[in-house]
């Protein structure tokens, strides 16, 4: 909206120019989603207390977690709205991706709100069928994937530093240039992308504060990956693709990274509400499209080390156990493995986040290559 303000009134008052810079917009888009989420996040977790949307603990977890049963769950609500708000205020509304973002990120809310709904209020347990689930999340990444890169996504050629590439070009971390070429493809790896890590996300949510704090990380990280690509003379330094309209993007993850601060003040142990699926998988999904805007669909396994350890762990405990009759962890995902190790949630957690900061170090030390 005050971009908005600015383009149409900026000629006539000059002081309105100051809504023309990112930087400003990106600082009040997260500014705004964070205090909108201290303002009323109390009253959203006394709301869905009201409605019983409460938490219930699964029976083979970690005894310790018995306690947290009952704490209200469904807390992805709380940043959608302080997160939408932000977006709509300080976002450029004439670049269609921020749209896009926006849109796939409310999506996966509501698949997310949908399957907390039938497992708390309900009480299905599991909640939503898996089969059911997984079509409708590949449906909702193949509408978003298709959508950028035959609409929003400007398949045209582009060129950084001189260097031509498609929107379908596949970049690696540390190699100058394009690597391939996915063509047809993209859609299909795109899907993959927004697919295993909406779920990697979704995994790691498992203890107070620790989806919250790693996915924070990760999104400043992506904030200043956007403003870098979207702004010619730093792509060009720092040889990462020009993408026209990608600085832009930082605004909805400032925004983003925002709201997840707001969120974690209510979040951190002990819990006063619980994101839930509503929350764990757009957040991971919006790493995964914003991934694949940027670029950044390798480094995103860097930047998102820790959802890809999660979720590796899973596959390796169910894989190990149904070939070989034994466990490799004494729990999956991960965290638990390292709470029956003897580990205090809160020491987990903070050591978690801790290498989520030594590997967006690692992913922002791609930007120059001499």
């Amino acid at each position: 909206m005050f971009h908005w303000i600015y383009e149409t009134f900026g000629n006539d008052l000059g002081f309105l120019r100051i809504f023309h810079y990112v930087t400003l917009r990106a600082m009040m888009a997260g500014l705004t989603a964070m205090f909108i989420t201290f303002l009323y996040g109390k009253r959203m977790i006394y709301f869905l207390q009201s409605l019983k949307f409460k938490e219930s603990v699964r029976n083979d977890g970690p005894e310790s977690h018995a306690a947290k049963s009952g704490t209200p769950t469904m807390g992805g609500l709380i940043m959608i709205v302080s997160l939408s708000v932000s977006t709509l205020l300080w976002g450029n509304l004439s670049n269609l991706n921020i749209w896009l973002l926006l849109l796939s990120a409310i999506a996966f809310c509501l698949l997310g709100f949908a399957d907390d709904y039938m497992k708390s209020v309900k009480k299905i347990k599991g909640g939503m069928r898996a089969r059911t689930k997984f079509i409708i999340t590949v449906l909702i990444a193949l509408t978003v994937t298709s959508t950028f890169y035959y609409f929003t996504g400007k398949p045209n050629t582009v060129e950084s530093k001189g260097i031509p590439f498609e929107i379908t070009d596949l970049f690696i971390p540390f190699l100058k240039g394009p690597l391939l070429t996915l063509g047809f493809m993209a859609v299909p790896f795109g899907i993959i992308v927004l697919i295993g890590s909406s779920h990697a996300v979704n995994l790691t949510d498992g203890l107070d504060g620790l989806a919250s704090g790693t996915v924070v990380i990760a999104t400043a990280t992506m904030a200043l990956l956007a403003y870098v690509s979207g702004t010619p003379v730093a792509a060009n330094y720092l040889n990462v693709p020009y993408l026209p309209g990608a600085h832009e993007y930082s605004i909805f993850l400032a925004g983003l990274s925002g709201a997840l601060l707001g969120f974690l003040w209510f979040n951190c142990h002990p819990a006063q509400v619980f994101m839930g699926d509503t929350g764990s998988l757009f957040l991971g999904s919006t790493l995964g499209l914003t991934a694949i805007m940027l670029k950044k669909e390798i480094l995103l396994i860097i930047l998102g080390g820790i959802f890809v350890a999660e979720a590796l762990s899973v596959m390796l405990q169910v894989g190990s156990f149904k070939l070989r009759g034994k466990r490799i962890f004494k729990m999956a995902p991960l965290h638990h493995h390292f709470e029956l190790l003897g580990w205090s949630e809160e020491k987990v957690v903070i050591r978690f986040w801790i290498v989520g900061i030594i590997l967006a170090i690692i992913s922002l030390s791609t930007l120059k290559i001499q």
